[in-house]
């Protein structure tokens, strides 16, 4: 297990201090700039927490958010140089580095899903009632193949619901409300803060919990980088590994969390004060995250067991 507060306490062989302050010996970071690909959700609230109060700054960086729609929008832009970091599920990653898209690393752990975290949502006419409604119907995921397609497709089977009779329809999250709305959508799988906004303005309803059962505080999402960026900048590296680390631990308090989240999604106070937050871990640890390699192997998303500990960590 990869520790993100060992991180914070002993990172001086990857040029960083004790204190959790900028790096001092062997120099600073090796880029003071860093852009991050970002999706704006509840998921990603440690980074803006740990940009808001300074804590990058603290490492002698910089970061510049790259707003994206999901984590396969996100790996080709840290192949190709235009991204240094970014946030984005598991799936993705593990999905890009199964193909020989990139060869990445994960560097911080950023969500895990906890009950009513990840629902799929239906209109409020009760044409749909149950899972086994959701058969045959049209249901909007953000992008295809990744991990909220992943967890509807485990909680449909478990729920007697053959996914392959379901039509996913890819559309941002910020957009599927009013999918739903028009009927372009029969339901949607949705995340927050975007639940809790369909939900006060449309008045959907939950169907199903994706994240129950064999999903059930499943690994969601964290941030990675390439394997030669991570070589050639480790002290960079280590530097952002310890301001998340400041970010995860502010997000473990609620109320940290419901402070920040108006300030880069367009929901107000009383809407973060009434969504539903999972978990912000303090380490990434590879039995964890193999759950979801394992899962992508049961639907066929690997052809075969896919190992996650080899891209765990800097290079």
């Amino acid at each position: 297990m990869i520790s993100l507060s060992l991180a914070l306490a002993g990172c001086s062989a990857l040029g960083g201090s004790d204190s959790g302050g900028q790096a001092s010996a062997g120099g600073g970071p090796e880029r003071a700039t860093l852009r991050v690909g970002m999706l704006n959700i509840v998921d990603t609230a440690s980074f803006y927490l740990a940009q808001q109060r300074g804590f990058f700054q603290a490492e002698g960086l910089t970061v510049e958010p790259v707003t994206a729609q999901g984590g396969a929008a996100s790996t080709p832009g840290l192949v190709g140089g235009s991204l240094d970091v970014a946030f984005g599920n598991y799936v993705s990653f593990f999905l890009a580095q199964s193909q020989g898209v990139g060869q990445f690393r994960l560097i911080s752990d950023g969500y895990q899903a906890d009950a009513n975290t990840f629902l799929i949502l239906a209109r409020p006419d009760g044409v749909l009632r149950t899972p086994r409604d959701l058969a045959g119907r049209r249901v909007a995921v953000n992008t295809f193949r990744n991990i909220v397609e992943l967890n509807a497709r485990s909680a449909l089977q478990t729920n007697g619901v053959d996914p392959n009779s379901v039509q996913f329809v890819e559309v941002p999250f910020p957009d599927m409300a009013a999918a739903l709305a028009t009927g372009r959508v029969d339901a949607a799988a949705m995340v927050e803060p975007f639940i809790t906004s369909a939900s006060r303005s449309l008045g959907a309803v939950p169907i199903l919990d994706t994240a129950s059962g064999p999903t059930a505080d499943i690994p969601i999402a964290g941030y990675g980088t390439t394997e030669a960026f991570a070589r050639e900048n480790p002290r960079t590296v280590a530097a952002f590994q310890r301001a998340m680390a400041r970010g995860q631990q502010a997000a473990s308090d609620r109320r940290n969390v419901e402070q920040v989240l108006p300030t880069y999604i367009r929901i107000d106070q009383s809407t973060a004060a009434l969504i539903t937050i999972g978990t912000y871990p303090q380490s990434l640890d590879a039995t964890r995250l193999q759950r979801v390699a394992d899962l992508m192997q049961q639907f066929a998303l690997t052809p075969g067991r896919f190992d996650v500990q080899p891209m765990l960590g800097p290079g």
